[in-house]
């Protein structure tokens, strides 16, 4: 082997270290200090189980009678049938199989055809789990859950504020998608494909001047388009990002948006989204909105891959907001491949964000492989309110 791929591929085993989720390896064990979204609060109903996946591990998300939820592990461990295909009797779940039944801390608590006697000690997982704005978040990792803090998110807590949800599943390792969140150019060409939405049109097509700053809660990322097209988003360790869009129609406010980038497993993610309209919109707004997301809201690159990908044809003219800039992300992302290859990659001055973003995840990586604590991550004093953009007709000294 020659030193040129000898380097390589010793570049090749530093990133995965970004991209590898399961318990036990580095990103795995960092991510699960997190409270992570695992599931839409609509798509688990009282009295019913579904299955989850969340970094490479199969868990169970039940709702008991009372309404509340619980997760814990997803097979039963009997003779480990799936636990979601059981029943959900009271606040606790029971297995199909053998009718063994686990509460919601996951200890089993009954074996019927045992006739309790001599109860082993078996349990599967239990995880801590709260609802949110729409979302079913649960902590992971080890010991005490931490306080909800960096999942909260002020400016949808605004008395008057509408929200929407979204989750979408793409077929790609989920830190590509952490990266784009920290690549302001990819607005100038990305969203200029397929067809320019109102997205496009407000940030236009020039190329920004880069700065990244690192805050207590994640980088602030600044993309300067001109004097009167300032951009910027606020980024959330170790993987929300908050950005603006505009509104439905131009008399509509813009849409802060907030996204969750979820690790299945090495080679799947699944997006939440919390879609925020700020008090004082009109009541023709506040409907336009409902409707919009009720129809159009739950849009899924992923499903349309090889039309997308084929076509490259935006067939959906009503659907401007949530599902075009979903596909325009997705044709450049998946684009990439499943797990790109980022040891053959050449970087520019344009991918100061990259470079940014993967020094912090290194140093937090670093500390985990040290056995040290990482940073302290906490929300910033008070929430990031983001500049609108104006459109190419007020755009002036562009860089």
């Amino acid at each position: 082997m020659d030193i040129i791929e000898q380097r390589r591929q010793e570049r090749a085993q530093q990133f995965l270290r970004l991209t590898q989720c399961a318990k036990g390896t580095e990103m795995g064990t960092l991510l699960r200090k997190f409270w992570q979204p695992v599931a839409l609060s609509e798509s688990v109903e009282v009295r019913s189980a579904i299955p989850l996946k969340i970094m490479g591990e199969e868990l169970t998300l039940y709702r008991g009678a009372s309404g509340k939820v619980y997760l814990v592990g997803g097979r039963c461990t009997h003779r480990r049938t799936l636990l979601h295909t059981g029943w959900v009797d009271g606040e606790e779940i029971r297995c199909i199989y053998h009718g063994w039944q686990f509460n919601g801390k996951g200890e089993c608590v009954k074996r019927p055809a045992e006739a309790d006697t001599g109860m082993p000690r078996t349990a599967i997982v239990g995880y801590p789990v709260r609802e949110y704005q729409g979302l079913v978040f649960a902590y992971l990792g080890e010991g005490e859950a931490p306080e909800f803090d960096l999942p909260r998110k002020l400016l949808t807590e605004r008395e008057g504020a509408l929200i929407a949800n979204g989750m979408e599943r793409w077929d790609n390792n989920w830190f590509q998608q952490v990266e784009n969140s920290m690549d302001a150019v990819h607005v100038s060409f990305v969203h200029m494909a397929l067809t320019v939405g109102p997205f496009g049109q407000a940030v236009t097509a020039a190329i920004p001047e880069l700065s990244y700053e690192e805050t207590s809660a994640g980088i602030r990322q600044t993309a300067r388009r001109g004097e009167n097209n300032v951009r910027k988003s606020d980024w959330t360790f170790p993987n929300n990002n908050h950005i603006t869009v505009p509104g439905l129609t131009p008399e509509d406010p813009w849409i802060d948006v907030f996204v969750w980038m979820v690790p299945n497993d090495d080679l799947n993610t699944t997006r939440f989204m919390i879609y925020s309209q700020p008090p004082g919109a009109s009541e023709a707004s506040r409907m336009r909105f409902r409707q919009y997301f009720a129809k159009y809201g739950k849009y899924d690159p992923a499903a349309h891959h090889d039309e997308l990908f084929s076509s490259r044809v935006w067939n959906n003219p009503e659907d401007i907001f949530v599902g075009l800039t979903a596909a325009q992300d997705y044709l450049s992302i998946r684009g990439q491949e499943r797990l790109t290859k980022r040891e053959d990659e050449i970087l520019g001055r344009s991918d100061l964000g990259i470079v940014t973003l993967r020094k912090i995840f290194w140093r937090e990586l670093d500390l985990i492989r040290e056995g040290k604590e990482t940073k302290q991550w906490k929300s910033l004093e008070q929430p990031e309110v983001l500049p609108t953009q104006p459109g190419a007709a007020a755009v002036t000294n562009q860089a």
